[in-house]
């Protein structure tokens, strides 16, 4: 029974909230004049860069603000009661039984040393005071409506032993044991693959409805909002820029920041060369350096002086439409209509000669039957298995798989990290597969590069960037002198587009955008040919994303690199790859130019990948496909076809091939390549995933 029975409102109002943060030396504004209501069963999104004050408002409205954190203005009503004014005591009964909150990192939530079934009891036992029976009861309800295989395993299993998925899966459980009447989910979804993301979303939506409960829906991925909220609100700088509903937002946008987001995310269209997409210039504000009147001002194409920064804006709704706000002094002069700038077209590079050659490459390892101990029976981890493909010079090659497909596996076999098992790797002819990075001459170390996904994980704290990309200079035994070498890094640092004067900070004073840059900066200091790219833009914002990508490519275009793009991001290497190479469990299913994988004919797989994508335009249709079940591991791979324990086809396949044979590489129209046992009648059948609706 939901508890929204006695209360008909708004379940929350946010009225001109306003929170800062207390230092020493000042204080920090973090939200500003922020207003935002939440009804019974619906679900609000809520979106914007990293720092512009989403978490601040759901911690607030969880009253967890921290020793420094205070409300210094407006209120945050839930279910018509002022929580500031609730005493501790009613505030713990209301947090965790009528608001749950779900947050980024599974783990964050989980006690390691706790079995799961016990965490689910506790929720209702220490809320409702049950009986644990009763709890037990509860805990296996949760765990099977959330779609987790085999409840009753799973509720005597420790964290460590779930993927992170599945982790992710038992927190949502956890918030929804006590049927709460509001859920906060602070970017649920950011730290699992999108086929999983997928499932969790529609997930999060079906319980929604099951159980009625109200969402506020923090995210900086455009297009899930679309696909799970019914209203969005856009943050800037602390305060909300844009409210109303999808529609209203999406495709009658009414203030520049939001149209600047769309301009920056590769939506369907998007080309590198004929529609490159367009980053928003400049860098977001400081807390403390927030400039006068509009927050957006200094990046605004339509800025205009004397206008915009004359004093504090307010929202306003939109003529004909009381839902719809918007925080612009301009908006009703602005031609909202007129098509897009796009950004300078660039002239197409043509693939040279072959730079890269991998023929028939396998590694496995061998582990511990028993991991705990060690020691006894040891098992192979069949991580890849028979991968052949090429690469060619200036030459942009996407990798695309779940976590655990083998894709980073393959990454450290190319740099030396680890030895091949079997295969070739053939560089300039030159076979590497079974050199050791520590036994690799500097040109080879120069020529292969990587530019990983966390760019705080990849610079030393205690040295200047400077210092950081003349070590490598020197590594790559570059310049003669230790002159040659600082105008060198200064000439790296132009080539990243990032001020010369960086060269005397430390890591900690860049943004993630900013060190990512120092990051390829260095990856180029030994003019690399070929380039592994490893998720490099998955940590940062859209916003952020759109300047990086550009950045890379335009070092591409330069140089002529060849670029190894590992991605779970399918918008991204639509956008940016020539070819693209689909990885499922140590496999290579697809291999072909970006159109061919993009369309059908497709392997089941990739099907279910571009199906789980989330798209930021109503006018998208996809074919709704979940997948069930996680990639199984590489340890106990399934026999026959790796994918078959998920496929949706393999029912087309008679006499249970796909149970006992690994399908052949089939090579269908232009270099197009599949491994897949279905017919060509039954290839040539399939629909396209993502179509755009007819008007």
């Amino acid at each position: 029974m939901s508890k929204l029975a006695d209360y008909d409102g708004p379940i929350l109002e946010i009225d001109k909230l306003s929170i800062s943060f207390f230092t020493r030396l000042r204080e920090i504004p973090a939200v500003m004049d922020f207003s935002v209501s939440v009804q019974p069963g619906e679900a609000v999104g809520l979106v914007g860069e990293s720092g512009c004050g989403k978490s601040t408002v759901a911690l607030g409205v969880m009253q967890d603000l921290g020793k420094n954190g205070r409300i210094v203005g407006g209120s945050i009503k839930f279910k018509g009661q002022d929580l500031s004014d609730m005493t501790a005591e009613e505030l713990r009964d209301v947090r965790g039984n009528e608001i749950a909150m779900i947050y980024q990192e599974p783990m964050a939530s989980l006690n390691p040393a706790m079995k799961i079934g016990k965490q689910l009891m506790e929720v209702p036992m220490i809320h409702e005071g049950v009986s644990e029976k009763e709890a037990f009861a509860r805990a296996l309800e949760v765990v099977t409506d959330v779609k987790l295989p085999d409840p009753k395993r799973i509720l005597s299993s420790y964290p460590h032993q779930l993927s992170g998925g599945q982790q992710q899966r038992i927190v949502i459980a956890m918030a929804l044991m006590s049927k709460p009447s509001l859920l906060i989910l602070d970017e649920p979804t950011t730290a699992l693959d999108v086929t999983v993301e997928a499932a969790v979303v529609e997930l999060v939506k079906d319980l929604g409805k099951k159980y009625g409960t109200s969402m506020l829906f923090i995210s900086h991925n455009l297009g899930l909002v679309l696909e799970t909220c019914d209203r969005i609100c856009v943050m800037y700088s602390g305060e909300a820029v844009e409210r109303g509903s999808i529609e209203d937002v999406f495709d009658e946008m009414r203030h520049p920041y939001t149209q600047a987001l769309f301009r920056s995310i590769p939506l369907p269209g998007a080309d590198k060369n004929s529609r490159p997409l367009v980053a928003i210039p400049g860098n977001f504000p400081l807390p403390h350096e927030r400039p006068r009147g509009c927050n957006f001002g200094p990046r605004c194409d339509f800025f205009v002086a004397g206008r915009c920064d004359a004093g504090d804006i307010a929202m306003v709704s939109v003529p004909d439409n009381e839902r719809h706000h918007t925080r612009c002094v301009r908006f009703q002069d602005i031609d909202w209509s007129a098509p897009l700038t796009l950004g300078a077209q660039k002239q197409k590079n043509e693939p040279g000669r072959v730079v890269l050659k991998i023929d028939g490459l396998k590694k496995y390892y061998e582990v511990a039957a028993n991991a705990l101990f060690g020691g006894g029976a040891t098992k192979v981890v069949k991580a890849n298995e028979t991968l052949s493909f090429e690469a060619r010079e200036s030459e942009t090659l996407a990798i695309v798989g779940e976590s655990g497909c083998g894709k980073s596996t393959f990454a450290k076999v190319l740099m030396g990290l680890e030895t091949a098992t079997e295969g070739e790797i053939l560089l300039d002819n030159r076979n590497i597969e079974q050199i050791p990075i520590q036994a690799r001459d500097a040109g080879t170390i120069a020529d292969v590069q990587m530019v990983f996904q966390n760019p705080f994980d990849t610079l030393n704290p205690s040295m200047t960037v400077g210092r950081q990309i003349i070590r490598a200079l020197d590594v790559f035994g570059i310049g003669n002198n230790d002159v040659e070498r600082k105008e060198r890094m200064l000439e790296l640092l132009d080539l990243v587009k990032l001020p010369r004067a960086f060269a005397d900070r430390m890591p900690r004073q860049l943004s993630g955008g900013q060190k990512q840059r120092v990051g390829i900066a260095r990856a180029f200091a030994g003019g690399a040919r070929i380039v592994v790219a490893d998720e490099p833009v998955s940590a940062l914002d859209v916003s952020v994303q759109a300047a990086v990508t550009d950045l890379l490519m335009e070092i591409q275009r330069k140089e002529k690199t060849t670029l190894l793009f590992i991605s779970h991001d399918l918008s991204i290497v639509r956008y940016l790859s020539d070819r693209v190479m689909v990885m499922y469990l140590g496999h290579v299913v697809e291999l072909g130019d970006t159109d061919q994988v993009f369309s059908p004919p497709y392997h089941p797989y990739t099907e279910a990948l571009l199906s789980a994508v989330p798209i930021a335009d109503t006018s998208i249709e996809k074919t709704h496909i979940v997948l069930e079940g996680d990639i199984p591991s590489a340890m106990n791979p399934p026999p026959g076809c790796p994918f078959q324990t998920r496929c949706r086809w393999k029912s087309k396949v008679p006499g249970g091939l796909c149970e006992t044979d690994v399908p052949p590489i089939r090579s269908l129209a232009n270099g197009h390549q599949i491994k897949c046992h279905l017919s060509d009648a039954d290839l040539n059948s399939m629909e396209p995933v993502i179509k755009i609706a007819a008007e």
